[in-house]
């Protein structure tokens, strides 16, 4: 059984329910999705695309011959990736309100992966709540500590 699960942009326009009914994810390092999100990974869900269901529908951007990828003209928030002729999709697994459930299960595009950012493990951990100047940013333009 699928679990019904809410996602969207960082400025909250475009929004989806999703019908999940794995944890499966992926990394995918390829130049077009480093590209893209600006960043040396991005962790994508697989899913049909009739499991989606858009509040406000994304815009999209055709980013190859074969490929356009869903994301809101407001924020710049990166929703995902699709072929246009499949019946499936990339859904960003941060793009979703509660993204814990989702576990990585393969890399793809490893002719691109960045070892040095896969295993973190020893470096310094900063809270946000810890970086007193940036607290204080948000105290002060929204009367409330981030969350």
């Amino acid at each position: 059984m699928a679990d019904r699960m809410e996602g969207g942009c960082a400025c909250g326009r475009v929004r989806y329910v999703a019908e999940v009914d794995n944890d499966d994810a992926y990394l995918c390092h390829c130049r077009m999705c480093q590209r893209a999100t600006g960043s040396v990974s991005i962790a994508f869900k697989g899913i049909r695309k009739d499991a989606v269901t858009w509040a406000q529908a994304p815009d999209l951007y055709t980013s190859s011959p074969i490929a356009r990828r869903p994301y809101c003209r407001e924020c710049g928030t990166s929703l995902g990736f699709e072929f246009p002729d499949s019946e499936t999709m990339d859904l960003t697994v941060a793009s979703f309100d509660d993204p814990s459930r989702f576990v990585p299960r393969h890399h793809f595009g490893a002719e691109s992966l960045h070892r040095a950012w896969l295993n973190t493990e020893g470096l310094k951990e900063i809270r946000t709540e810890e970086h007193k100047t940036l607290v204080e940013r948000w105290v002060k333009a929204t009367g409330s500590a981030p969350v």
